[in-house]
């Protein structure tokens, strides 16, 4: 398994709404995310194996030195062999080479381990609004 990863690649919206839905449990969305992604992100990655995307994660922005990482996902038969972490790591050096001095990640509980242990994310204290 060769995967390449990819600052800002080529999105086509059909595989990331499919990789999407895989990854959230919910039907196959339209979101066109092309259209997004230019709207409001800093960058993303995504992880290619061959011409399948594989993987995805989002990178939001204040436009100044706060990045936020969003919708991290892996394919089912990738997960548990790096992706993930490599995607957190790849959007970190993108925003890095931003000019960004922060990354930032909501996470539920069960993922823990993963963006601390395996990304590298610390503690903070944060609040959340139900909206």
């Amino acid at each position: 398994m060769t995967i390449t990863y990819e600052w800002r690649g080529d999105v086509d919206n059909s595989a990331l709404n499919k990789l999407h839905a895989e990854g959230f449990d919910h039907p196959v969305g339209q979101t066109d995310w092309r259209a997004r992604l230019q709207r409001h992100s800093l960058g993303w990655v995504c992880a290619w194996e061959d011409d399948r995307l594989v993987g995805f994660v989002n990178v939001a922005w204040d436009g100044g030195v706060h990045a936020f990482v969003l919708d991290t996902v892996v394919a089912q038969r990738n997960r548990s062999n790096g992706v993930g972490a490599a995607l957190v790591k790849a959007a970190a050096e993108g925003c890095r080479a931003a000019g960004c001095e922060w990354l930032h990640v909501d996470f539920e509980e069960h993922l823990r381990s993963f963006y601390f242990d395996a990304c590298g994310f610390r503690g903070t204290a944060a609040g959340l609004i139900a909206l």
